[in-house]
């Protein structure tokens, strides 16, 4: 096997027994990488100079083919009710043939790591058929310098295989799509999908596993700092704005999608973002959109005019489409990744009945209650077979992701929270004026005011009512915002229709969180919706 590129000579593809490639391609930069997709015709250039290519028929994560080795040392502590367990025979077997389908490939490796804070630092190589797939994931995750891959030593590997056919009845799987997570040996194999979202997830899932046992949160959301030195973060699962609203110019940006909360504060888990593109527009997202318009950038399922001009507009291969760049192709980025203890807790969700309010003040018990629910919608296209939003409730704001109970996710952010003496808000971004179909999304001019409000303290003066469904605290009037916009029942033509409504998602949340019941605290339990607060 010939390796070009730079890497520890001592520390090969042999260790991950892919030996049996053509050639290894290391740690090449994004010039060498354009070079490679092109010629192989995995991608196209756009009119502005950067990287645009189609995944095909998995145009997002697929969720139901994903798996977890179940052996001894992740019997008792994965949450099975969550994740479909793989048999270590079958892991086997796919390694196995994972080794075998490499065999006279051209492979291309990243030795990365997840985790700007050192001491909780995953060193992982990344091994991917595709060329576009290695500018992907080296945009992604946290790029070492050249005298650290000298002695870097992988305690992660990742394969990703879009050519390889898994087999259910070899390989235990669901179909000839698989993503199989070895958490012991930290090993994951991604077959059958060109999605390459699947490779950052995975490194995600990795760290999930890993951190609670060190005393470190790890949370799917996006954090920003203030000229104050008051950092936030923003839960929130595709599609809520976790992106979008923590790109703003007038605060550092950490990062938009993955995080840690440790002894000394946060840290960014990636060295990259990975923003949606559907209706991206130079106004209302200057810092996302400048970014589509440079070399380095990946654009993922954009529709190309004749001249390769991207039209953010077009979902017709997706609405997920993606653009993926490094973390300092935002003017405003933090160039360590690190920073202080939060100020803020923000939890974003869509809310396709168009019941919330915009914002609301939790206390820490209705914290803890609502990351637990994790309410929101499925954005169309975020996942395969999802086409028009749906309400769900992704526990802890990112289930899929979550190997451990939720409940110990939960009693460790709110441990962090009292702690630290964080306040804590609900916001909608979702539709007001009626469900989906019916009302309309919610302003996200509102949205960046109240967020506004929230982060500078200036809400806290606010007059607040008491929400007769969820019993939070919901601002009466903010300056610069419809006050009717701040009481949703206002913003329907019809307020019994809006009461049925409002009833329906109590029952929801109730139902979802009985799960839940025997693992938390009374006052958690008390922080639930009544049924008879939302009586017609």
């Amino acid at each position: 096997m010939k390796e070009f590129g730079w890497h520890n000579p001592h520390c090969g593809l042999e260790s991950s027994g892919l030996s049996g490639a053509a050639v290894a391609y290391f740690n090449f930069g994004a010039a060498c990488l354009y070079e490679e997709a092109l010629r192989r015709s995995e991608a196209r250039l756009t009119a502005a100079g950067a990287l645009m290519a189609v995944t095909g028929r998995h145009t997002g994560r697929s969720a139901k083919d994903k798996f977890t080795v179940r052996d001894a040392n992740t019997d008792g502590v994965v949450w099975w009710d969550n994740n479909a367990p793989m048999a270590p025979e079958h892991f086997e077997t796919l390694y196995a043939d994972f080794q075998a389908h490499v065999k006279d490939k051209e492979l291309f490796v990243q030795d990365l790591a997840g985790g700007a804070d050192e001491t909780f630092r995953l060193p992982v190589r990344v091994v991917t058929e595709y060329a576009w797939h290695s500018l992907f994931i080296r945009n992604l995750l946290i790029r070492p310098d050249r005298g650290a891959l000298e002695s870097f030593v992988p305690k992660m590997t990742v394969i990703d295989l879009p050519s390889f056919r898994a087999d259910p009845a070899r390989h235990g799987c669901r179909s000839e799509t698989v993503v199989a997570v070895d958490l012991t040996r930290m090993i994951v194999l991604i077959g059958g999908t060109s999605y390459a979202g699947e490779m950052k997830k995975s490194v995600f899932t990795a760290l999930n596993y890993m951190l609670p046992a060190r005393g470190v949160m790890p949370m799917h959301c996006s954090a920003n700092v203030g000229p104050d030195d008051d950092p936030a973060i923003f839960f929130g699962l595709s599609g809520t704005g976790k992106t979008t609203l923590s790109a703003d110019s007038s605060r550092t940006l950490l990062g938009d999608d993955e995080h840690g909360w440790g002894p000394d504060g946060l840290f960014n888990f990636e060295g990259g973002c990975y923003a949606k593109t559907i209706r991206l527009s130079p106004e209302a997202e200057p810092e996302i959109y400048a970014t589509t318009q440079r070399f380095g950038t990946i654009l993922e399922n954009v529709v190309l005019d004749e001249e390769g001009v991207p039209d953010f507009n077009d979902g017709s291969l997706t609405e997920n489409t993606r653009c993926a760049y490094p973390l300092h192709f935002i003017a405003n980025a933090s160039p360590t990744g690190r920073t202080g203890h939060p100020k803020n807790v923000i939890m974003l969700t869509a809310d396709a009945f168009g019941v919330l309010p915009p914002v609301a003040k939790l206390t820490p018990a209705q914290a803890m209650y609502h990351f637990l629910s994790g309410y929101t919608a499925k954005v169309a296209g975020t996942e395969k077979g999802v086409t028009e939003p749906e309400a769900t409730f992704s526990t802890c704001f990112g289930a899929p992701f979550m190997p451990r109970h939720p409940a110990e996710y939960g009693n460790l952010l709110r441990r962090l929270i009292a702690e630290h003496d964080v306040d804590c808000w609900l916001v909608n971004t979702g539709w007001t004026g009626g469900a989906y179909g019916t009302g309309r999304r919610m302003p996200i001019k509102a949205t960046r005011t109240l967020l506004a409000a929230a982060l500078d303290g200036s809400l806290h003066d606010a007059t607040f009512r008491t929400d007769p469904h969820f019993g939070f605290a919901v601002p009466v009037a903010v300056p610069g915002v419809d006050e009717t916009i701040l009481d949703p029942r206002r913003t329907w033509a019809d307020g019994t229709a809006y009461d049925r409504q409002a009833k329906k998602l109590v029952r929801m949340f109730i139902d979802n969180f009985a799960k839940f019941e025997d693992h938390v605290d009374a006052d958690v339990n008390m922080a639930a919706p009544r049924v008879q607060d939302a009586a017609e």
